[in-house]
C-alpha cells in the first residue's frame, strides 16, 4: 500500500505509527480476527475494525466480562460478540495503549492534514462566492461608465483664472503661517509635463482682497458637479445589491454616508494612469492640482496621491475592485449603524470571498501579500475620509458651492 493510501481513524486522522504494506506484498490478515489487515496499528498487524475497537476501549475504562470462560475464539463474524476476549487478544498480540494519540494531538494532526490538503489542492470559489462576485460586477457595470459619456451636465473646469485668489483662500483654511514643502517628486514630474496643470500653491500668498461674490476656488464648481455625479452612481451601485436593500433604511443611509468618498476614490483609481499621474475619465483629464484649485489642502491631497499610486500598482482585477468597494460599503463601525452583527457578518463573507478569489485566480508568490495590501489600503482610506469631510465643510464656509448631496454625505456624526 502506498503512502497516499494510509488509513485514517474515524475522524480522518491517522492514529499512531505503523509500517506500510508494500503494493506487491501478499495480503495480510488481522492478528485479532483474521479479517484483511490494513497495516500495523498500535504495534500490531490489524484490520480497521480492530484498530478502532482497541482505540475506543483504551480511551474509556474497559469493564468487559466474558459470558463463557474467557476462551472465545475471535473471528471476523463473531468479533462483536465478546468484547472482553477481543480486547485480551489485542493485548496478547502486542497492541500498546501508549501509541494512542491524545485528543489534543488528534486535533493538531487533523489541522495539519487539512492545511496540507488545502496547499496541495487548487483553490476554487464556492457557488455562493461566484454569485456574490457576479452580483457585484453587474452592479458596478450598471453604475460606472469608464468613458464618462453620461457625465454631461457640468460646469466647465476653469484652469486659467488668477491663482492668487485661490492661494489666499487656501491660506485661510490652513493653520500654518508659511508655505508647505514642495509637492512630492512624482507630482512635480507630472506638473512639469503639462504646463496647464500649474500648482496653485506656487504663487505668492497675498491678503484676500477679492471682491464680494468673486470665485476664489476656480475648480470648485466643476469638481462639485463631478463629485455629485460620482456619489449618485455609488448610491445606485449599493441599491442594486440585495443584501444592502435588506438592511433598514437608517443603516443604508449610514453605510452610504460613511463609504461614499472611499468608493469614489476606488473607482477613480481604475482610471488612474500611474505613469503620468493623471486620471483619464474618457475625454476628461484630471490631475491633483484640479483638487487644489477647488480648495483642498495638501495634508489630504498628498496621502491621497500616495494611495492612488499604491493601489494602482497592485494591478487589481475588476473583481477585486468591486469586492474592495463592497467591503468598504459594509463596514459595521460606521457612525449611526444599528445592525452591527448583521453587517459585520456580511463584511466577513466579502473578505473571505476576496481571499478565495485571490487564491483561485492569482499566481506567483506576490499573491500571498495581495490581500493584506488591499486591506491596508482600505484602512488608509478611513483616515483620509475623515480629513476629506473636514476640508469639505471648511471650503463650504468660504465658498458655498457644494451640492446638497455632498453636504448630506459629510453630515454624519463623529
Amino acid at each position: 500500500m502506498s503512502s497516499s493510501s494510509r488509513e485514517l481513524d474515524d475522524s480522518g486522522v491517522e492514529e499512531g505509527p505503523r509500517e506500510e504494506l508494500e503494493e506487491d506484498d501478499e495480503p495480510k490478515v488481522c492478528q485479532v480476527c483474521g479479517d484483511t489487515a490494513t497495516g500495523y496499528h498500535f504495534n500490531a498487524m490489524t484490520c480497521e475494525g480492530c484498530k478502532g475497537f482497541f482505540r475506543r476501549a483504551m480511551k474509556a475504562t474497559p469493564n468487559f466480562h466474558c459470558a463463557f470462560q474467557n476462551k472465545c475464539i475471535i473471528t471476523k463474524s463473531n468479533r462483536r460478540q465478546c468484547q472482553s476476549c477481543r480486547l485480551q487478544k489485542c493485548l496478547s498480540i502486542g497492541m500498546l495503549k501508549e501509541l494512542i494519540m491524545s485528543d489534543e494531538a488528534v486535533q493538531k494532526r487533523r489541522m495539519l492534514i487539512r492545511r496540507k490538503r488545502m496547499a496541495e489542492e487548487p483553490a476554487v470559489l464556492t457557488q455562493e462566492q461566484e454569485a456574490i462576485i457576479h452580483e457585484l460586477l453587474m452592479a458596478h457595470t450598471k453604475t460606472f461608465d469608464m468613458t464618462f459619456s453620461d457625465f454631461s451636465q457640468f460646469r466647465p473646469l476653469d484652469r486659467d483664472a488668477e491663482h492668487t485668489q485661490v492661494a489666499s483662500a487656501s491660506h485661510r483654511l490652513s493653520s500654518e503661517t508659511e508655505r508647505e514643502e514642495a509637492l512630492q517628486d512624482t507630482i512635480q514630474k507630472v506638473i512639469r509635463h503639462d504646463s496647464s496643470f500649474v500648482s496653485v500653491f506656487q504663487t505668492e500668498e497675498a491678503e484676500n482682497k477679492s471682491e464680494e461674490g468673486k470665485i476664489k476656488f476656480t475648480s470648485l464648481p466643476h469638481i462639485t458637479d463631478l463629485s455629485t455625479y460620482m456619489i449618485q452612481n455609488v448610491i445606485s451601485f449599493a441599491k442594486i445589491i440585495q443584501t444592502f436593500r435588506d438592511l433598514t433604511i437608517e443603516d443604508q443611509i449610514s453605510l452610504l454616508k460613511g463609504s461614499a468618498f472611499e468608493i469614489v476614490q476606488m473607482r477613480f483609481n481604475m482610471l488612474f494612469n500611474e505613469n503620468t499621474g493623471i486620471w483619464e475619465c474618457g475625454s476628461l483629464k484630471y490631475c491633483m492640482n484640479d483638487a487644489q484649485r477647488a480648495g483642498f489642502q495638501r495634508h489630504l491631497l498628498d496621502p491621497l496621491m500616495k494611495f492612488h499610486y499604491a493601489l494602482r500598482r497592485l494591478h487589481l482585477h475588476e473583481e477585486e475592485y468591486v469586492l474592495m468597494q463592497a467591503i468598504s460599503l459594509f463596514s459595521p463601525d460606521r457612525p449611526g449603524v444599528m445592525q452591527h452583527r448583521v453587517i459585520d457578518e456580511l463584511q466577513e463573507i466579502l473578505a473571505l470571498t476576496l481571499q478565495s478569489y485571490i487564491s483561485a485566480k492569482r499566481s506567483g508568490p506576490e499573491k500571498h501579500l495581495l490581500f493584506p495590501k488591499i486591506m491596508a489600503c482600505l484602512t488608509e482610506m478611513r483616515t483620509m475620509n475623515e480629513e476629506h469631510t473636514k476640508q469639505v465643510l471648511q471650503i463650504q464656509d468660504i465658498q458655498p458651492e457644494m451640492s446638497p448631496l455632498i453636504l448630506e454625505i459629510v453630515s454624519r456624526h463623529f
